[in-house]
């Protein structure tokens, strides 16, 4: 009986571990995860709603056909550790890097979600910015972020920086800084594993 209840709980154990399900694509071709906030994409707005919710803003560019967003969608994002954690943390509020729809950045200027990824140099999709919880007047958004992550990575390297950036890391004082944490954090995880 013991040996039942043992495998019983290593069966659970191992679907809490899997992935939940992936987000749907919307009508623009993106993924939509729960998380993400359907906003008017006035970054200045979405700070201050993302601050009273106790929240740090995440602006996330993504474009339709991108094989490293559908990666993060299916094998990262939908992690529980990984989409509980952005849940729990942040305001995601999600670009088109090809995509029509006005964005008012922290400067006050009014763009098109493509002419804004021009102006702020964004060359990869997925990349999300993570903002701080104040921006000084006449910055832009990549001006005012306290780190970029272009690119897709594992479900480590993620929940790293979603974890670094919401405990204010980048902030301290000491030689600790991302690859640094990062990498104490992967000795700490899995006997090393890195994801």
């Amino acid at each position: 009986m013991r040996r039942f209840a043992t495998i019983g709980a290593a069966i659970v154990a191992a679907m809490l571990a899997l992935p939940t399900a992936a987000a749907e694509l919307g009508d623009d071709g993106l993924h939509k995860a729960p998380w993400m906030r359907d906003t008017f994409k006035d970054l200045p707005e979405d700070l201050a709603e993302a601050n009273d919710e106790g929240k740090r803003l995440l602006i996330m560019f993504e474009q339709r056909g991108c094989i490293y967003c559908t990666k993060m969608h299916e094998e990262v994002f939908p992690r529980p550790e990984v989409g509980g954690y952005i849940e729990d943390n942040y305001f995601v509020v999600q670009l088109n890097l090809h995509g029509d729809v006005e964005v008012t950045d922290f400067d006050g200027e009014t763009l098109s979600e493509k002419q804004m990824a021009r102006k702020w140099g964004i060359l990869f999709t997925p990349t999300m910015m993570f903002l701080p919880e104040e921006v000084e007047e006449g910055v832009t958004a990549p001006q005012a972020a306290v780190a970029v992550m272009p690119g897709a990575f594992g479900p480590g390297t993620t929940i790293d920086m979603l974890t670094w950036v919401n405990e204010k890391r980048y902030a301290l004082d000491g030689e600790e800084d991302f690859q640094r944490y990062h990498a104490r954090r992967i000795q700490e995880r899995d006997n090393g594993r890195t994801d």
